[in-house]
């Protein structure tokens, strides 16, 4: 059985529109866990009244991302689950994605799977995987090394974010959970998922299973978005900064070899502090 786990906060349509996209699965051997930390724009409320086969865990609203997903890893494994599902609220799976999760997962039971990103507005492909490499500092993405005759079944990545991506329980059982002391937001999932690599697992990203997200909808991407003195700090050293640099090098000093481990927390620093301005250089232009 798969247990789908999707922290929630303050997005009530989201999550209602995300919910009404799992209802409409072509198989139905997985439950849902909401982890509602705290809204208070009737999100929990919406899901007792519409969707009362979910199982919703009301939490205080001192949570982020990453405990909040432990909490519901936690009560999945608590229900004897097979693999567990992170997937958040702001994305809208295909009717076939669980179906075509699991045919992967049964050829590859011992392995992690993340699915294929599409953008909501235009439909085109934007994510699918990307492989890191410690000794140039740089990700290559995998969909810019295919073409659209081998878009499709498995590739390896080695580094996946936590939107969409399905973990045998085993892993949590050998690796633990979430690094949520270190990562309560941004980098907890690439913290994991490098500690699964580091410890044996496999990773993939299934190219037949496809959600649409909201690639704007991001807090990392709004501070990204919107240049500002403020929100370059914040986008450095904020909570929802996706550069935040405490993160980074505590995520590099857990995770990086040795032999690697200098330049690349200074090739990550200096491009995490100049880029925010860089791109924003390429996107006017």
């Amino acid at each position: 059985m798969i247990y789908i786990v999707t922290p929630v906060f303050n997005r009530k349509t989201f999550t209602k529109n995300y919910l009404k996209a799992l209802g409409k699965q072509t198989v139905g051997n997985f439950k849902i866990i909401i982890v509602d930390d705290g809204s208070s724009d009737g999100t929990s409320d919406m899901i007792e009244n519409e969707f009362p086969d979910v199982i919703l865990l009301k939490e205080d609203g001192d949570l982020w991302w990453a405990e909040a997903t432990n909490i519901g890893v936690r009560y999945a494994i608590g229900q004897k689950a097979n693999y567990i599902m992170t997937l958040n609220d702001d994305t809208l799976p295909a009717f076939d994605y669980i179906e075509k999760m699991l045919y992967w997962s049964k050829k590859k039971p011992d392995t992690l799977i993340g699915a294929l990103a599409l953008d909501h507005d235009t439909n085109e492909i934007i994510y699918g995987g990307e492989n890191r490499s410690w000794k140039t500092g740089r990700s290559s993405y995998v969909l810019d090394g295919l073409s659209e005759n081998e878009k499709f079944g498995l590739h390896e990545v080695s580094l996946f974010p936590g939107r969409g991506l399905l973990i045998p329980v085993n892993t949590f059982k050998k690796i633990g959970l979430y690094d949520s002391k270190n990562f309560p937001q941004t980098m907890a999932d690439n913290d994991f998922t490098h500690r699964a690599i580091n410890n044996g697992f496999k990773i993939f990203c299934n190219y037949d299973a496809k959600i649409k997200i909201y690639p704007d909808e991001s807090a990392a991407v709004t501070l990204q978005n919107n240049k500002s003195l403020k929100n370059y700090i914040d986008h450095l050293f904020g909570m929802k900064g996706g550069g935040n640099l405490k993160w980074f090098i505590k995520c590099s000093l857990k995770n990086c070899p040795k032999r690697y481990l200098l330049s690349f927390i200074v090739k990550g620093v200096v491009s995490r502090i100049i880029g925010y301005w860089i791109n924003g250089l390429r996107k006017k232009s």
